[in-house]
Parts: C-alpha cells; sequence; structure tokens
C-alpha cells in the first residue's frame, strides 16, 4: 500500500495537465431545419437536393492521420449536418482520388455487406459523439463504401464496443468521383443532457487505395480517430428537442428442437417468448427492463487451443447488458474484474431484469442492476440474486473516481442442506471496491488505480486486491507500468478472476521511428517483461519478449520476437491440456522462444496473414506452433474465411508427443445489408469435437430479426453427431 500512497498522487498530477480541450477551436455550427408540409423530414437517400443540405455549414479540410499526421488529407471529404424534432442528420460526401490518367480511382474496397465490419479492411466513413462533452463516453455511426452499417458505444476515452445496436437509418450512393454517406439518427436512439448546446464531435475517413485516413478534427497518429480528447464542438443553435416519451419494447418468440445423440435421447422441442423494454426516465438515463429473455441470437464463441493453466475470457455480446456496460464490467483490469456479466444467464434460466445507468449530470453518471435467476434441480443449484451498484465522478478535464458494490446471494438455501451427490454453492458472494481512472486532456497519460475487497462466509482475510497502471503515450515512445496484488482468499463469484494469491509487476516501452519516404511506414523496438511472485515474494512465473515491428505504407505489418519464460507450477500441471501426463507442483521450468508474424495488405480481396514460434516448453520439451489465416472475397456479397492452428508440443521427461490443429473455415454470404447467411465450421483436435454453425438473419425493419440457427456437433474422425439444435427466433422492436 505504500506504492499506492506514491502512485496516486503522480496520477492526479498528471491528470491536471493541459485541462483544456485539444480541439476547442475547430466548431460546426448546427442549424434546424424548418419542415414542410410536402418534406416533413429529410429523406435518406444519398441525394444532397434538399434546401436544408444547401443552407448548412459544411465541415471539410480533413487532416491527415496516416500514414502522417504533418498535413492535410490529400482525398477531399465534405460533411453537413443539420436536426428537425425527431432526428439528428448528417450527409458525407467522400470524393476518390485520381490516376495519374485523371480518371477517378473509384472501386471500393470493403469486406461485405455485413454491419459492424473490421474497420481496418473497408473504405468507410465514420463519426463520433460526445454529447457530454466530457471527452469519456460517446456514440459512433458510420458505414463502409457499399452501405454497411457501424454502429457502437464509446468508452474509456475512444475504445468502441460494437455489439450496441439500435434504431438509426442510413444510405450510401455511389457515384463515378464520390460516395454520399446520408444518416438520421433519432433523438430516442441516444442519451444526452437537457439543455446542453455543445457535444463533442469528429469525423474519420478510411480509404484503402491510398492508405490514408483522415479526420476533420485533427487526431496524432499514434491514437485512434475514435479518441474523445481530440473530438472538435458541435454548437447547437438552441438546445436539441427533448426525445419526449421514450420507450421502447421488445418482444421475441422462439422455436426449436435439439437432440443429444450421445446419450441417446430423443428430440426436446423448445417454445418460449419474452420481452426486453428500454425505458428513457431522462434524455441521459434509461433504465433497461427484461423477463423470461433469450440469447439464442448470440454469435458463436470462437474456438482456441487451450495451453494455458488459466480460465479463458469471452467476452459479453447479450445486448441486455451493453448499454453504459463498461462502467460495471470494466471496473478493474482484463484478468481482474469484479463484474463479468456472462456469470448469469448463461446455463441457468434468467427470470426477469432490470438495469438502470446513464449519466445524472456531466459529472455524475449511475449503473445500477438487478437479476433474478431460476434454480436447476439437475445440479442442486439455487435460484439465485444478482446486484450491482456503480457509482462513477468526472474530476478534472477527463478523469473520474468510481465505486461498486456487487452482491450475489442464494435464495431459501443452506450449504449444509445439500443433498447427496449435488454440488455445495456458497450462500452469498460480495465485493466493493473504488478505482480511479487516469486521462489526460491530450491523452498522452492514461492511468488507473483500484482496491477491491470480498466478503462470503468462508473468507475474510487476505480477500484484498491493489492494482495500478501508468502509460505514457507519444508520437515516438510509449513506456508503460502496471503492479497487481491479489489476496489468495479474494474471491469474486461474479466476475473474471483467474489467478489469485500473487503479485505481479508489468513493465513496458516501445519506440518507433519514421523514415520520410521508402516503403516502410514505422520501424521500432518494444520490450514487454511481466514477474509474478507468490505472496511471500517468491518468484513464480516471468516472460520477457523482445520484438522489432515494421509497419509499410501499403499498411502490411511484419514483426520478429524472441523471449524467455520462467514457470514455477503451484498445482499440478497437463502442458497439453489433453488428460496426458501432468507435471508435479513445485518444479520449475525455463525455456527460451523465438518467433515472426505477418499480415497481408489489407487493400488486396486475397488477404492473410501468418504467426510462427519456436523453442522450449515445459520438462525441457520444444513446441512448434503456426498460425495462418486467409481470406478472399468477392465483394461486398461473398467473404471466404479459414483459419488454422498447429501445434506440435514434445516433453521427454513425461514421454509426450501431441500435435492439434484447429481449424475454421467460414463463408458469409451478403445478400443486401439486411440479409445475411453465414456458416462457421471448427474442428478443435484438442477438444475432440467438430462444430458446425449456419446462421440465416433478415433484419426486416431497423433493429428488428429474424434469426434461423442450426448447430451440429460431431466427433472427429467418424464425424458422428453428438448433437444437433435447430432454432428459429423472431425480434421486433417497437416504439412506443
Amino acid at each position: 500500500m505504500r506504492f499506492f500512497r506514491l502512485f496516486l498522487p503522480c496520477l492526479i498530477f498528471c491528470t491536471s495537465l493541459h485541462a483544456q480541450k485539444k480541439n476547442e477551436s475547430y466548431q460546426y455550427h448546427i442549424r434546424q431545419t424548418v419542415p414542410t408540409e410536402r418534406a416533413p423530414h429529410l429523406k435518406i437517400d444519398g441525394v444532397m437536393d434538399e434546401q436544408a443540405w444547401l443552407e448548412a455549414e459544411t465541415a471539410s479540410n480533413f487532416y491527415m492521420v496516416l500514414p502522417m499526421d504533418t498535413s492535410y488529407a490529400k482525398l477531399r471529404t465534405d460533411v453537413k449536418m443539420t436536426y428537425d424534432q425527431q432526428n439528428l442528420y448528417i450527409i458525407a460526401v467522400c470524393y476518390y482520388g485520381r490516376n495519374p490518367d485523371s480518371s477517378f480511382i473509384n472501386r471500393p474496397f470493403v469486406q461485405s455487406l455485413r454491419r459492424d465490419w473490421e474497420f481496418g479492411k473497408n473504405d468507410n466513413f465514420i463519426f463520433f459523439m460526445d454529447p457530454f462533452d466530457d471527452q469519456t463516453n460517446g456514440f459512433t455511426f458510420g458505414a463502409n463504401a457499399v452501405g454497411a452499417q457501424w454502429d457502437g458505444l464509446l468508452y474509456e476515452g475512444g475504445k468502441a464496443n460494437l455489439s450496441w445496436d439500435n434504431k438509426w437509418y442510413s444510405v450510401v450512393k455511389n457515384y463515378e468521383d464520390r460516395y454520399v454517406f446520408e444518416a438520421a439518427i433519432p433523438f430516442k436512439t441516444i442519451r444526452y443532457k437537457k439543455g446542453i448546446t455543445r457535444w463533442g464531435i469528429n469525423f474519420s475517413r478510411q480509404d484503402l487505395k491510398t492508405t490514408e485516413k483522415s479526420s476533420w478534427a485533427p487526431v496524432p497518429r499514434q491514437f485512434p480517430t475514435a479518441s474523445l480528447a481530440y473530438t472538435g464542438t458541435i454548437v447547437w443553435d438552441q438546445p436539441p428537442p427533448q426525445a419526449g416519451s421514450n420507450i421502447s419494447l421488445i418482444p421475441y418468440a422462439l422455436g426449436g428442437l435439439t437432440r443429444d445423440y450421445a446419450n441417446d435421447k430423443p428430440n426436446a422441442y423448445r417454445g418460449d417468448v419474452g420481452l426486453d423494454a428500454k425505458v428513457a426516465v431522462t434524455s441521459s438515463l434509461n433504465l433497461d427492463l427484461t423477463v423470461n429473455p433469450d440469447f439464442s441470437q448470440v454469435d458463436v464463441d470462437q474456438q482456441v487451443t487451450n495451453l494455458d493453466r488459466f480460465e479463458l475470457f469471452f467476452p459479453e455480446r447479450r445486448q441486455f447488458f451493453l448499454e453504459n456496460g463498461d462502467q460495471m464490467s470494466n471496473f478493474g483490469y482484463a484478468n481482474i474484474r469484479p463484474f463479468f456479466s456472462r456469470r448469469i444467464g448463461l446455463g441457468v434460466p434468467i427470470r426477469f431484469g432490470a438495469r438502470l445507468s446513464g449519466k445524472l449530470n456531466k459529472d455524475w453518471r449511475i449503473g445500477v442492476m438487478d437479476m433474478q435467476t431460476g434454480k436447476v434441480d439437475a445440479t442442486g443449484l439455487p435460484a439465485q440474486n444478482f446486484a450491482v451498484v456503480a457509482l462513477q465522478r468526472r474530476i478534472f478535464s477527463r478523469s473520474n473516481i468510481g465505486a461498486i458494490f456487487i452482491n450475489k446471494e442464494s435464495l431459501n438455501y443452506e450449504p449444509g442442506a445439500t443433498e447427496a451427490g449435488k454440488s455445495t454453492y456458497s450462500k452469498f458472494n460480495r465485493n466493493f471496491g473504488f478505482e480511479y481512472n487516469l486521462a489526460s486532456s491530450n491523452n498522452t497519460w492514461t492511468g488507473k488505480a483500484i482496491v477491491l475487497k470480498s466478503f462470503d462466509p468462508q473468507n475474510s482475510n487476505r480477500s484484498l486486491v491493489h492494482a495500478a497502471n501508468l502509460l505514457y503515450s507519444t508520437r515516438k515512445w510509449i513506456v508503460g507500468w502496471q503492479h497487481e496484488y491479489v489476496g489468495k482468499n479474494y474471491s469474486a463469484e461474479v466476475g473474471y478472476v483467474p489467478r489469485r494469491g500473487y503479485i505481479k509487476i508489468n513493465p513496458t516501452a516501445s519506440y518507433m521511428l519514421f523514415p520520410k519516404g521508402g516503403s516502410v511506414l514505422s520501424h521500432g523496438p518494444q520490450i514487454t517483461s511481466y514477474f509474478i511472485y507468490d505472496e511471500t515474494f517468491r518468484k513464480t512465473d516471468n516472460e520477457t519478449v523482445a520484438m522489432y515491428q515494421t509497419t509499410f505504407r501499403t499498411k502490411s505489418v511484419f514483426a520478429v520476437w524472441a523471449g524467455h519464460d520462467y514457470i514455477r507450477l503451484l498445482q499440478p500441471f497437463d502442458p497439453t491440456n489433453s488428460g496426458r501426463d501432468t507435471l508435479a507442483r513445485g518444479t520449475e521450468h525455463r525455456w527460451n522462444a523465438v518467433g515472426m508474424d505477418y499480415i497481408s495488405k489489407p487493400q488486396s480481396v486475397f488477404t492473410y496473414s501468418f504467426s510462427g514460434r519456436y523453442g522450449g516448453y515445459y520438462a525441457n520439451g520444444t513446441r512448434l506452433n503456426l498460425i495462418t489465416a486467409l481470406g478472399y472475397r468477392f465483394q461486398p456479397f461473398v467473404s471466404l474465411a479459414v483459419s488454422a492452428n498447429y501445434n506440435d508440443i514434445r516433453i521427454p521427461e513425461t514421454h509426450s508427443s501431441v500435435k492439434f490443429w484447429l481449424v475454421g473455415p467460414r463463408i458469409d454470404l451478403t445478400m443486401t445489408n439486411k440479409l445475411f447467411f453465414t456458416t462457421f465450421v471448427q474442428y478443435n483436435e484438442q477438444a475432440k469435437n467438430v462444430n458446425l454453425n449456419t446462421r440465416f438473419q433478415w433484419r426486416y425493419a431497423p433493429a428488428s430479426d429474424l434469426f434461423i440457427v442450426y448447430t451440429d456437433n460431431y466427433l472427429p474422425g467418424s464425424l458422428t453427431v453428438k448433437n444437433r439444435a435447430l432454432v428459429l427466433k423472431l425480434t421486433y422492436w417497437w416504439n412506443v
């Protein structure tokens, strides 16, 4: 704790630097459009022929962000905005470059028509809104050059969660010399505070042919254009209109059947209905309600070869948990999360739930959630209640302090009364914590410090967590420090904390060089190291990796690295995770390894990447790991991809020799930007499983879908069916 007392004043000092908003001088003045009887709303058609667009101010003269950030963009982009009582409107005209013969380079590069595409593989226009102008949270909307939509929530100053989905409307129209993006964002879709007349805003464009990324308000190249620290300002001619009555009902109906062939069980039929509701308590505070929810539309998790000693992490995709979810789910660090919503409702029925989240004003933010699950008689799992309260207060220009309380309670349950043959569950588990998030006004200094304490009937001592990090980022230097302490008895049953009883120190540093010409855009070294000790300060783990990375002007990337590992096992461990021989607790293992990575340029319709590593492994063994991903697109309608992961592990001490393949071919067919068909196969030799997932999605209305999902699991080799499922689900988003 002595280090914490020294570290926190440093964070506060860094926060107070550069308190003024960086791009305050970049202002866009937006004026209300006057509706007429013939045209009460602007027509979203990609044609800029309405009087409102002719009268609107134009944001132009974009700045280049990549490949260099020292000049204006070479490609012209013009943006206009206006609004009426229902919608915020935006139109962006994205002009193409020219060939030496003066003809236009007008073939867009895109992956497909599927929404929420991968940013680096699409020509696109995106904009970022910060309705509270707090440079911390906001919304992002946009489209690629053929009209596939992009929408998400912005959190932690510029990270985007694209799993969020809501109602809005857009069209992209292509011309010989340009493409035009036009959109209407209902005020009911976004959250903002009544009376605020200045919002943060920035517009971003990427063109793969010229490898140029640009933005209206300039952003240093080391940061994404989503960085809210570098937004300009929308200045409203009057306070934005109130959204009025804002209640959305999202019912679903589901039918399906499953069959367990492995246990020779007959078909099991299922029919269900449920309801989600979104109620805007104020224009910036939202109440989410759910009754008998179902999450069948969630994408299948991509499998991995698991050679780790600890639990793997898979992200949350369920809509109910996403809006303002960062305040709860991102409390802490990647491997110290006191709250992880995937602990709720997977494999256990959720009866109902409610979540109140959003802004109280520019400085205060709140999140309150309560979920009720049903009991499972087969395992003796009781009905449980999950309650979370989170409060956040902005301080200085972009930093904040937060508190969280999490309570998991088993209802009408006494652990001592468990029936024979059934598992025992805890009566309750609680977590309480504070965190301080640092973000300087220019994003050069970022960091976090947290303290957590858990409470349960069995343990109270050594149940404390403390961690802190500080990152310094400039165009050439990135230097960071992080340390963690997790007590042996710390327990987060609703969280993700794969390891306990350790102290970790993690320094990192990198340096980048930028040649003025040639094929290389940037190159430079990076060194990362972490040291893990037990609570007596005896070393248990160390990994040090030195890397040299080169980024080419085509946006292809090549890197080579060398590393050293040391591990002292705290528990018996099978280093192949395949049920073979285990290594004894307390044994020490050291090895060296080398590797390389290459990612091809995203402009090609054929893309590929390759990673390889070779070196030592546990017990004086060796490990060869080869990973590749290939993709080909018949843009914009068909995208073909295949990934392969091969491991060859040899451990003479235990006479173990294993070879694992993990292969995943995928076909994406996007007939339109509302009609999608995906087939994904995963062959996992380590898990002895072949998974087939086929999904049809028809977005027949904004944020309303018909899903048909078919899933098979097979035994490798014989391809004997283990289980099979077919699900049909219909959802509809209804604004009351």
